[in-house]
């Protein structure tokens, strides 16, 4: 029996010390820096960095320093475009200084230009490349989210909180005070009419971004941002069928909390600053974390499910897709579901057809609380009573605060909705002929069609958020929907002669979009459950704001023409010109020509550097172009009135004024290299 009692205790000894030594191994977490340097020594700013298998990552400074809070035994990966990506043990080191090799496999890569490819080697205009795989390192809700650090001189900036929120993205800085400043979205060859974040980045097999007027004159009056090229997943001719599933789940948590004031640290400022007392409700026994209060975990989930395939004369490419992702602020949350297909076939030698759809279902709900009522609370009161029930609000020396917690939103219910739900579908069809006796000659015809609905809905239940309880309850809802059509006739000659390569494209274009939004709001809804979808049973007056309403019709036509040559890879040249009449300019001004030309030198080809072997590509390019910014508000031209009430006495009263003046010369914004 003793023995069995010792072999007993030694086995619970053993384990005590495995736990011991487990649970401080996953509580040492080390502070990693370093620098990340190219091989010539030069400083390697916005290279991503990411902890392999975990969301964590940052990335580098404009002098290539980074700073991460890692596991010990974790993995770093260093990843940066047109470098080689690598992953390095951390090995308990708290400094680690990473010298990046230029990815010569890439120079020989296919790059999206703008209405046909080029090797990335002859590519004379600034365009940046980041490969499907790239963006699903990184969990992401959106395309904007994935490409953050991942692009030298694209701008990423978070402008929402908000779950599926898309960032803000600026090619070419912020050139227009009032016309937009986003760059054109061109989905597998068509320009894209909905919002970025209806692709999922699960769909994606390439980004390229045109940069410079050079490369983005041939948008024309579209190109002034830049360009974001998208290339959709699609089969592969002769591949047996292929079912592909990639997916994800995790939760978030909170990284830090703002440092705020405890109890005793308020209540000795508040005592030497002499301008307030305490409040009935205020007591120095009480130490509220407000932050503790509101935050939540939260989760993230993703699952794409794909089939591809194809024959000699066929290729196909089926997927669905299911996104979700919480917020640590209790009420929100976002979800999107996902369905692509895309279908190449070839009939017989010369003819060649396909059609590509991309479509999203995606709910947003919950508003932008803010924190300021959280982070402004008092830690002296409490948000219970003394029977530890939630107050509606507390009572403070200067005035009466609502209680925002987090069981308190969440106990809510139909009391505060706020949704909003959106579908797009993105489709287009092409058909190309090889022209039989003319080799490297085709003539090609592009239509897409895009549709995307928006509607939006709120309401506030009487009382809420307000620290008066019969407060009335107010709803709105507001309806939006974008068609848009797309036609493109394209005839290019590409041939190659020799050392001499030669590519012609010329393009007639048509296009128009037409929006319409309506708003209605109303006050004093007499139950929860009506919330906003019947507010004709509201009390209250209904109101229609001519402001919040909305309609237009816009068109471009459009006339491009451009040659690309090349001479044994080492001379490149590319001329284009592009021509667009747009009916949001004034008459007479609605035709703009953008001329643009760019030249290169691989000088690395040159035989006297062939015994350069520490240098892998130098290349000299040049390049002259214009775009402009034609991306003002239609009927600009014509000027605005506007409605303003106005009481006179007892008399209410509604007036028109002019609000903005005819514009007669408006031609929008031209913009040089």
């Amino acid at each position: 029996m003793k023995k069995i009692d010792v072999f007993k205790k030694e086995v619970i000894f053993t384990l005590f010390l495995f736990l011991c030594v487990h649970f401080v191994a996953l509580a040492q977490n080390v502070s990693v820096s370093g620098q990340v340097l190219d091989s010539y020594g030069a400083s390697l700013p916005g290279v991503n960095i990411v902890v392999v298998g975990t969301t964590t990552g940052t990335i580098t400074d404009i002098d290539g320093n980074y700073v991460i809070e890692v596991p010990a035994d974790a993995v770093l990966r260093f990843n940066f475009v047109g470098f080689q990506m690598q992953d390095i043990p951390i090995q308990g080191r708290s400094i680690i200084n990473v010298t990046m090799e230029e990815d010569l496999m890439r120079l020989d890569e296919v790059v999206v230009v703008g209405y046909g490819t080029q090797r990335r080697e002859a590519i004379t205009g600034s365009v940046a490349s980041v490969r499907g795989d790239e963006l699903r390192e990184v969990a992401s809700a959106n395309v904007t989210q994935a490409l953050q650090g991942r692009v030298s001189g694209v701008e990423m900036s978070q402008v929402s909180s908000k779950p599926g929120a898309e960032m803000q993205i600026r090619v070419r800085g912020t050139r227009s005070l009032n016309a937009s400043n986003d760059p054109l979205i061109v989905l597998d060859g068509i320009p894209f009419a909905g919002k970025i974040g209806d692709i999922s980045p699960s769909d994606i097999r390439s980004l390229d971004i045109l940069k410079d007027a050079s490369a983005t004159a041939i948008y024309g009056s579209r190109g002034a941002n830049g360009v974001i090229l998208i290339t959709t997943n699609k089969g592969r001719k002769g591949q047996e069928a292929r079912v592909s599933y990639n997916g994800y789940t995790g939760v978030k948590t909170l990284f830090s909390e703002y440092p705020m004031m405890n109890a005793a640290e308020f209540s000795e400022l508040r005592e030497a600053a002499g301008l307030f007392s305490n409040s009935l409700e205020e007591l120095s026994t009480n130490d509220t974390n407000w932050q503790d209060l509101m935050y939540k975990n939260s989760m993230v989930a993703s699952h794409d499910l794909s089939v591809s395939g194809g024959t000699e004369n066929a290729n196909y490419n089926f997927g669905i897709g299911y996104y979700l992702d919480e917020s640590l602020l209790p009420g929100q949350n976002y979800d999107r579901y996902s369905m692509r297909a895309a279908i190449d076939q070839k009939v017989g030698e010369y003819l060649n057809f396909g059609f590509t759809s991309n479509s999203s279902f995606a709910t947003t709900n919950g508003a932008n609380l803010g924190l300021y009522s959280t982070l402004s609370a008092s830690p002296l009161a409490s948000p219970y009573d003394e029977d530890g029930n939630l107050k509606r609000i507390i009572r403070m020396p200067q005035d009466d605060q609502w209680v925002y917690t987090r069981e308190t939103i969440e106990n809510l219910g139909d009391g505060w909705v706020n949704q909003t739900r959106a579908f797009g579908t993105y489709n287009s069809f092409y058909g190309e002929v090889e022209v039989p006796w003319i080799d490297g000659l085709k003539y090609r015809v592009n239509l897409g069609l895009n549709y995307r609905q928006e509607n939006f809905g709120q309401y506030t239940g009487e009382g809420v958020f307000n620290v008066t309880a019969d407060n009335p309850s107010t709803a709105a809802i507001e309806n939006a929907h974008t068609i848009n059509w797309v036609v493109e006739n394209l005839i290019t000659y590409d041939r190659s002669f020799g050392k001499h390569n030669l590519n012609l494209v010329a393009l007639y274009s048509a296009e128009e979009t037409q929006y319409n939004k309506s708003r209605l709001s109303a006050r004093d809804i007499p139950s929860d459950h009506f919330q906003f979808y019947n507010l004709g049973q509201a009390n209250g007056e209904l109101t229609v704001n001519p402001g919040d309403q909305e309609y237009y019709v816009s068109g471009l036509s459009s006339y491009m023409g451009r040659a690309m040559y090349a001479y044994d890879n080492k001379y490149m040249l590319s001329v284009a010109l592009r021509s667009d009449g747009s009916s949001r300019l004034a008459p007479g001004h609605e035709w703009h020509t953008y001329p643009a030309i760019s030249a290169g030198w691989n000088i690395k080809s040159e035989p006297f550097m062939d015994n350069v072997v520490w240098l892998s590509q130098l290349k000299l390019r040049v390049g002259y172009g214009q775009t402009s910014n034609q991306s003002i508000d239609p009927y600009s031209t014509l000027g605005r009135l506007s409605i303003r009430p106005y009481n006179f006495g007892s008399d209410f009263a509604s007036g028109f004024y002019v609000s903005e003046l005819p514009n007669a010369q408006l031609v929008g914004n031209l913009l040089k290299p």
